[in-house]
């Protein structure tokens, strides 16, 4: 998918790091350069709209292009929990091409074979291959040894590691967190300090042995609490969350509808508030879609017996809004979590309108109202815990190295 003429996309006003530029944004050979429209551009008017980067979706669960391009999302990074796991070579080489040309694809690479915590895999070979950054899947690695030994490894590479701070021996097959909500429902808990003491433990070894680390989801104000004094230490740790942390607790399970079965599972009020703080002053650094669509046959059940999962790449940019709208954070702040601190952790060219970087980009009318309808998704499956909910925010034209893609 090569740009055949340069592109210019004017009359918009620009999302850029230092802030909202009216402008024009110049694109050629794939790639942002300086400059105004010139004789044989192909012209784009924006109409007044925002012209910003295509989003990069930090730790999906599957490919579903047509999802991510209704979303905004140019390129995701795909966790290694597939069957088999992404634990070699030549798999991660197969997905890190399944989405081209019009959607990238950057494989995570599983930490252990198998994804099961046991011997680690050969990632250096898998970075050959194509990967962007190591991960723990959607489980903890419980044996210290193993995770140190990981970490090392990781730092020797200078690859981030993706872990997910959920403590298996405390969690278990819970389907919520203990506490009221949990009880009134009769269904099976565990306490928050399953992500507290995992996110302690990961934060340790992390310190000991100068790794760089992301905590892909963070939901407790105790684990965030933690992230922070990490960071002001000089600890290598980034920290992510999806919409659904923040959106909701765990009142929206009240009726048993398994699309809000989630892992790590949702949260008291207090903890989806210390959420949005800790978008609010940086401690999270990621806001990123966990996109993981599952059929009836996962979630037709009761909910305990349900698989965790959502469809998150639609409604991602939208739910991203609702804070830009409340005054949490600024339009600009809202990309930098959607886009260039994931581009930046994965270590690729994009996630931005800076020169010389992929002109991966989105135009969007952030006022545009429509309705999330689990029946009429573009995603693989419906199962967002935001179902009829009413939104705000529609990217109408996406861009991958320039070249335009059909929504």
């Amino acid at each position: 998918m090569k740009q055949v003429r340069p592109l210019s996309i004017t009359g918009g006003t620009l999302v850029t790091p230092d802030g909202l530029v009216d402008g024009t944004l110049r694109c050629d050979a794939g790639l942002i350069v300086p400059g105004d429209v010139q004789d044989g551009d192909e012209v784009v008017d924006a109409g007044g709209k925002l012209v910003a980067p295509g989003l990069v979706d930090l730790g999906v669960f599957a490919i579903d292009k047509p999802a991510f391009h209704f979303g905004g999302i140019t390129r995701a990074a795909l966790m290694p929990d597939l069957s088999p796991p992404l634990d070699h070579p030549a798999r991660v080489r197969f997905m890190a091409q399944s989405g081209k040309p019009d959607m990238w694809v950057h494989p995570l690479a599983a930490a252990t074979q198998g994804l099961e915590g046991q011997q680690l895999a050969e990632i250096a070979l898998m970075r050959e291959a194509g990967a962007r950054a190591i991960a723990t899947g959607r489980k903890w690695i419980g044996d210290s040894g193993v995770m140190l030994r990981l970490l090392q490894y990781a730092a020797m590479l200078d690859m981030v590691v993706v872990t997910h701070a959920e403590d298996a021996g405390i969690a278990g097959k819970a389907a919520a967190t203990a506490g009221e909500m949990a009880t009134r429902l009769g269904l099976p808990s565990a306490p928050k300090e399953a992500e507290t003491l995992a996110l302690a433990r990961d934060i340790a070894l992390a310190e000991m042995s100068g790794a760089r680390i992301h905590a892909r989801q963070v939901t407790t104000r105790e684990g965030l609490d933690l992230v922070r004094q990490a960071k002001a230490r000089g600890v290598a740790i980034t920290a992510g969350v999806t919409p659904a942390h923040f959106m909701l607790s765990d009142l929206a399970m009240g009726d048993y509808r398994t699309f809000t079965r989630l892992s790590p599972p949702l949260r008291e009020e207090d903890d989806r508030q210390a959420v949005v703080e800790a978008i609010g002053d940086g401690t999270i650094d990621v806001i990123a879609s966990g996109h993981d669509p599952r059929g009836p046959e996962d979630k037709n059940l009761p909910f305990a017996d349900a698989a965790p999962g959502m469809a998150g790449a639609e409604t991602l940019l939208a739910m991203t809004l609702t804070l830009v709208r409340d005054g949490v954070i600024d339009m600009v702040r809202a990309f930098d979590l959607l886009a260039r601190n994931s581009a930046r952790l994965l270590g690729v060219g994009a996630g931005a309108l800076e020169e010389g970087l992929e002109a991966d980009v989105a135009l969007l009318d952030p006022e545009a109202p429509w309705i999330v309808d689990s029946r009429e998704m573009a995603a693989a499956a419906g199962n967002t815990p935001f179902d009829r909910q009413p939104a705000q925010g529609r990217v109408t034209m996406l861009w991958k190295g320039g070249v335009a893609i059909d929504l």
